[in-house]
């Protein structure tokens, strides 16, 4: 009986993993080691970058809204505390467009933060 190499799935199989390889420099865009190497690698990257992009767009977020609660006389944990216990339940993404398009509006939002974690401080 003749051996059979099943040569249809490996060259398949080969170049599915060579066209996610298609843009790296030099030999590991070529060769299928290198580039199983490299594919892999940029596979456990990319979703590393996924959840670091993320956890960076929380911090600009939060930067923005530490400057603009500046502008409004309260810090930026204060603003947070005071917006618990008013029981404003906007995130962090939705109050720094505030912030940045509607100063007015992000102002208010400050003044009631700020009187009710004013509150809680004297009752401390």
């Amino acid at each position: 009986m003749p051996r059979t190499t099943n040569a249809v799935a490996s060259r398949k199989r080969r170049k599915r993993r060579l066209e996610l390889a298609k843009g790296f420099y030099g030999a590991r865009s070529k060769q299928f080691r290198l580039a199983t190497e490299a594919v892999d690698r940029s596979m456990v990257l990319s979703y590393t970058h996924r959840k670091d992009k993320k956890r960076d767009y929380r911090g600009l977020w939060i930067t923005r809204l530490a400057a603009a609660c500046k502008l409004n006389d309260i810090s930026y944990s204060r603003f947070i505390e005071g917006l618990r216990k008013a029981g404003i339940e906007l995130n962090r993404k939705m109050l720094s467009e505030i912030a940045i398009h509607d100063a007015e509006g992000f102002a208010s939002i400050a003044k009631i933060a700020k009187a009710k974690a004013t509150l809680s401080a004297k009752k401390k």
